[in-house]
């Protein structure tokens, strides 16, 4: 496992995308937190995360390529476009799922919604490019305290990821979620 700074992995980023394309399991930093992730159509790397978070039964989030990727693959109300709209920024919106097949079954547990992050952080750059969703959630293991530094990040975690991208302490929380796959709007301050 090895720890590189925004600028060495924006450098060598070819070498990087193909590691991600492999099912290469990372940290990574947000506008938030630290988020650990994968492709999140790769099925093989998401079941990575759910052992290395220890977490079987919650579904995952994903950071979206685009806005275009949102509306093509989820189903959007009047007010989910409003959200949507507020994007990039701290909030995970949850959506309908219309095309099951845009995110590995593990992500969501074969459920009929995601959640969505577009973060207001230059890692929304790397997704767009990469051109498929990424596995959005907590840096930490099920239940225990989100990585907010390397300091901090549980050694499980560690010896299990293949690279982090590491940009100092974050001082943010996690995202708020919002719930728009009902007919009321339901927003939840973590």
């Amino acid at each position: 496992m090895e720890i590189v700074t925004k600028e060495e992995f924006l450098q060598e980023k070819i070498k990087y995308f193909r590691l991600i394309s492999q099912g290469a399991v990372f940290i990574y930093p947000t506008d938030t937190i630290y988020g650990i992730g994968c492709d999140a159509t790769s099925e093989k790397a998401v079941q990575r995360i759910r052992e290395i978070k220890q977490r079987g039964s919650m579904p995952f989030s994903v950071i979206a390529p685009s806005r275009r990727w949102v509306l093509e693959n989820c189903q959007l109300s009047l007010e989910g476009e409003k959200w949507l709209e507020r994007l990039p920024g701290p909030y995970t919106l949850i959506f309908r799922l219309k095309n099951k097949s845009a995110v590995a079954a593990a992500v969501n547990l074969g459920g009929n919604t995601l959640g969505i992050r577009i973060p207001e952080h230059w890692v929304r750059g790397v997704v767009a490019e990469l051109d498929f969703p990424v596995v959005s959630t907590s840096a930490n293991v099920t239940s225990e305290p989100y990585m907010t530094s390397t300091e901090d990040l549980d050694d499980s975690v560690r010896q299990k990821v293949d690279f982090i991208v590491y940009e100092g302490e974050k001082q943010g929380r996690p995202s708020t979620i919002v719930k728009l796959f009902e007919k009321e709007v339901e927003v939840v301050e973590r």
